[in-house]
């Protein structure tokens, strides 16, 4: 049986790839892949088939907040009267500030307040405002996108209670509807104030916290919404997230020969808020999974040989003599690789490089 000497090293991604294959090419695998006569010599270094799961997974640093904030343009003319503190929360029925020492009022809803609430209008807008109605113990009317009589009547009661004039109408700027309660971020337009006319008053967050990692756009793979994520905290602790809003976005250049950056930016929730507690802000590092092959049999990468056929193959270490067999390559990670193919099995010896 001729022996033939073992290839030289390839750099291939992550690892390094034996080739050379020359000398794989004189007998080569044949066109079935079978074995092919064993080397003079054993490699210089062996390492063992196992069965794993591999993940392809990388670690990026992230900013620990509350998402980028909201302004609230003041649209109730007058002066600020009371305001505020930056991080307060302010639930559904509360003033978020005063003006002309009357209240703008925190409400529910997906949909932004854009105009004048009377009888007659009908909408989305109108149902999430009864919505709302009923949630604070106003009733008389029925929950739907119109505004009747009955709405007008519970819009009545509730002014009162507010120290508003009982209009039963709701003027455009007495309300703000957010998704849920709100944190105030900063605050812009402080007591003694004049305000109206769409200026910014305030800014504002949801409270749940949320972390924002830019990527490179290589790395876009990471990155897609749905995708189960890790996330450390300063103190060490993993907690598990995920990833809810990915979009492209264009960085100022950071001097004047600099061009714009485009980047990759992922917005994540913590599967626990109350881990985060007490943190308003940190660089946390994000775990990213991008690809998880569960119970596979993988090689070091130095161990595959490129086939002078083409392909790659692995060189089998069988007592004093080694043969070569034909593998399909799947997930580099962790200087791993995935192999499948015939003849292969967990415990085998492949060779190495020194």
């Amino acid at each position: 049986m001729s022996r033939r000497p073992r290839p030289a090293a390839l750099l291939w991604g992550l690892g390094v790839l034996t080739a050379g294959a020359a000398a794989v090419a004189a007998g080569g695998l044949g066109s079935r892949g079978g074995p092919a006569p064993g080397p003079a010599a054993r490699p210089p270094a062996t390492a063992e088939v196992t069965r794993q799961t591999m993940l392809d997974t990388d670690e990026q640093a992230g900013q620990l907040g509350y998402g980028a904030p909201a302004a609230l343009a003041g649209r109730i003319d007058g002066v600020v009267t009371r305001a505020p503190l930056a991080g307060d929360v302010i639930t559904r029925g509360q003033a978020v500030y005063r003006v002309d020492d009357t209240p703008v009022v925190l409400l529910y809803g997906a949909v932004t307040a854009y105009r004048a609430l009377a009888p007659g209008v009908t909408g989305p807008d109108v149902r999430q405002l009864e919505e709302n109605l009923t949630a604070l113990g106003y009733t008389g009317f029925t929950v739907d996108t119109t505004y009747s009589a009955g709405t007008a009547t519970a819009v009545r009661r509730w002014q009162r209670d507010q120290g508003l004039p009982a209009t039963g109408a709701v003027e455009l700027g007495r309300v703000l509807f957010a998704p849920g309660e709100i944190r105030v971020d900063a605050v812009t337009a402080g007591v003694n104030q004049t305000t109206g006319g769409g200026e910014e008053v305030l800014r504002y967050t949801g409270t749940g916290h949320r972390v924002t990692v830019r990527l490179d756009v290589s790395k876009q793979r990471l990155a897609r919404a749905g995708l189960e994520v890790a996330v450390r905290l300063p103190d060490g602790r993993a907690v598990p997230g995920r990833v809810e809003r990915v979009a492209t976005v264009v960085e100022e250049a950071s001097g004047p020969a600099a061009p714009p950056q485009t980047r990759i930016e992922a917005l994540v929730s913590l599967a626990d808020p109350a881990a985060a507690a007490g943190i308003d802000a940190a660089v946390v590092t994000v775990v990213f999974t991008a690809d998880r092959r569960a119970d596979v049999l993988t090689v070091p990468v130095a161990a595959l040989v490129a086939l002078a056929e083409g392909g790659y193959g692995v060189e089998v270490v069988d007592g004093p003599s080694t043969h070569y067999l034909r593998v399909e390559t799947g997930l580099f990670a962790g200087g791993r690789v995935e192999i499948s193919g015939a003849g292969l099995r967990a415990g085998l010896t492949v060779g190495m490089p020194a």
